[in-house]
């Protein structure tokens, strides 16, 4: 069946919006971190200073910080996780084929201790004071000197020793493509406090979740390495590698045998940096927004594919910045790192090798998650599919655009994953933390391909205008926040005029599925009465395209109660009918059409196919 679909999301008009809630409150850090690595023992030492300002209504007694690394030891929560889950990364395992059968190991487990990760915390005063702290796994609990009253601040001292484990995922050394240093999550890292209490998850595979505020780290290295990472080099004269000003000297000495890299992060909630020797370093203005770095191994195998890509980055970055908003850092840098790819503050780690295609698929979901996650920073570890799904659905759009692709749907991956989901009966809500999922495979569905079809259907219930007027306004709203869902559907509902609580709840927080079919079509004198069904749970208004055997062609919305709304007509080529409402109570729907059955060639439940319906067979009608 050819589908019918009119994406008409590319015109846009906006005016100014200011945020929609008054009590909203979040906390701030200020980062000041000195560190030395050695980059032959794989050890660096670090001095911390943080100032914490308590905008909450409430007196903490407590502080809780992330220590990421020390989730790479064997016995760790990950490490267990690992052996547990019914399908683990590979990335994560180490597997042994012999005739009898095939076995999986963590490498985790596996890791000596020259090559675990570690934070260790040592001299933790607040405010000059010794405060008592507690390590469990990768949490430390400090047991504050004094309270925190609501608008104070107070400031945190600490020296901290680290050691780069082998990389297993995401963070790490020496990984399958040779980075030397791919250092994400490698330091002391407040946890956030916000209306729902203190967020102090462990590290055992997901997301992350932090406090926003601005980052001064000094980062002493050998002179050969080439660093990028979150923030502005402060002083490039000094470090040379393409970022000194065009004709002026590098000022540091030959016999240098380490330098000193200075980055100022304003207003971001994580830092990141990677290393390395044989690091290419490229820089390319997006016009009237921000400069792009590269950093990838000269390695001729890839150094095509990554020249090609970077033009391609720029036409990624100027579509998110008119659909979505103005990417509002000067700078962002798309870094080989060796692993996946992650999302960062103003930046990036990225796998280097592979396809042309295939690296600037990583860079366009990666660049969208500077939207969704680094500037509308959700909770991930609660709400993955608000970061991962929104970032996949822009993603879709851009690379349809950016790789010429002309696909009618472009999300059509998205619902077929779900729909696999669906079918093999271990779906779970979308409201399930992201630690608690029994399969890594359910929580990537849930996560990315349910979470875009969320974005997608709300375009097919509320128009696919009012759908993107919607993510502008929920960025304008929400930038630099922590939002939730029930803050984005609040503006949805605010652009559309429709009520949609129930649309959140029912696709979010249940696994209700939506299954409308054609029951029936029968004569009636010189009419035709067309029954429909609700057979799934979850409610949706309903689009019919009926094409009759003279050629003529037209369409029947069926508005759903609930939402107390009425879309625009979305094929507007053709001539639309609005008939009664259709109350989710009542699991029939009937209604007539002043034609006699024979004259129908076709009647086709949703067109465009943007309605998730697990049952896509009993949508259609022919009559052979």
């Amino acid at each position: 069946m050819k589908k019918i679909l009119l994406l008409s999301i590319f015109s846009i008009g906006f005016g100014n919006l200011s945020a929609q809630n008054t009590s909203y409150w979040q906390q701030h850090v200020d980062y000041k971190m000195d560190v030395s690595m050695d980059a032959k023992t794989y050890l660096y030492k670090g001095k911390q200073e943080l100032i914490y300002t308590n905008n909450s209504p409430d007196t903490l007694k407590k502080v809780y910080y992330h220590l990421y690394n020390n989730a790479f030891q064997p016995g760790s929560e990950m490490d267990a996780r690992i052996k547990a889950i019914a399908d683990p990364d590979r990335r994560m395992v180490k597997t042994f084929k012999t005739a009898e059968k095939t076995t999986k190991e963590s490498r985790i487990s596996t890791l000596k201790p020259d090559e675990i990760g570690f934070l260790k915390i040592n001299n933790f005063k607040q405010d000059g004071v010794v405060a008592t702290t507690k390590t469990t796994g990768t949490i430390l609990e400090v047991t504050l000197a004094k309270p925190i009253l609501p608008k104070q601040k107070t400031t945190f001292t600490l020296d901290f020793d680290g050691q780069v484990p082998v990389q297993i995922r995401r963070s790490g050394r020496n990984n399958d493509e040779g980075i030397a240093l791919s250092m994400s999550q490698w330091y002391p890292k407040l946890a956030e406090y916000d209306f729902e209490g203190w967020h102090a998850d462990p590290y055992i595979a997901r997301e992350f979740h932090g406090v926003w505020g601005n980052f001064d780290v000094k980062i002493t290295i050998d002179k050969d390495y080439i660093l990028g990472g979150s923030g502005y080099l402060q002083n490039p004269n000094e470090i040379g590698y393409g970022y000194e000003d065009k004709g002026v000297e590098v000022k540091h000495k030959k016999n240098t045998k380490t330098l000193t890299w200075h980055f100022l992060a304003p207003n971001v909630h994580d830092f990141t940096w990677a290393a390395d020797k044989d690091y290419v370093h490229d820089i390319v203005q997006v016009p009237g927004s921000a400069k792009l770095h590269f950093l990838y191994k000269n390695n001729p195998d890839i150094l095509q594919n990554w020249k090609n890509m970077q033009p391609k980055a720029v036409e990624l970055m100027q579509f998110y910045n008119q659909m979505v908003g103005k990417y509002p850092y000067d700078q962002y840098s798309i870094i080989q790192g060796g692993d996946g790819g992650m999302e960062y503050a103003m930046c990036t780690l990225i796998l280097g090798n592979g396809s042309f295609e295939g690296l600037v698929g990583v860079t366009a979901h990666e660049m969208a998650h500077s939207w969704f996650q680094h500037i509308l920073a959700t909770n991930e570890s609660k709400h993955g599919w608000m970061d991962e799904g929104f970032a996949t659905f822009i993603e879709d759009l851009a690379v349809n655009q950016v790789m010429n692709k002309k696909q009618d749907n472009p999300f059509e991956g998205s619902y077929a994953s779900y729909f696999s989901m669906v079918n093999s009966g271990k779906e779970l809500p979308q409201s399930t933390h992201a630690d608690r999922f029994d399969e890594n495979r359910v929580y990537s569905i849930t996560s990315y391909s349910k979470g875009s079809v969320f974005l997608s259907q709300l375009g097919y219930l509320i128009g696919n205008d009012n759908l993107m007027k919607t993510l502008r306004r929920y960025y304008n709203e929400f930038k630099f926040k922590h939002p939730t869902p029930n803050d984005f559907i609040r503006v949805a509902e605010k652009v559309s005029g429709a009520e949609l609580d129930w649309y959140l709840t029912d696709w979010t927080q249940t696994i209700n599925t939506i299954d409308y079919g054609i029951k029936e079509v029968k004569e009636n004198g010189a009419n035709t009465t067309i029954t429909l069904e609700r057979i799934g749970r979850m409610p949706m208004s309903i689009d019919l395209y009926v094409e009759y055997k003279d050629g003529t062609k037209e369409t029947f919305y069926i508005p759903l109660r609930m939402m107390f709304y009425q879309k625009e007509n979305p094929f507007p080529q053709f001539k639309r009918t609005v008939l009664n409402d259709w109350a989710w109570a009542f699991p029939t729907y009937e209604f007539t059409i002043n034609k006699n059955k024979s004259d129908i060639k076709t009647i086709v439940i949703d067109p465009a196919q943007l309605m998730a319906d697990v049952k896509k067979e009993n949508n259609v009608f022919s009559n052979k």
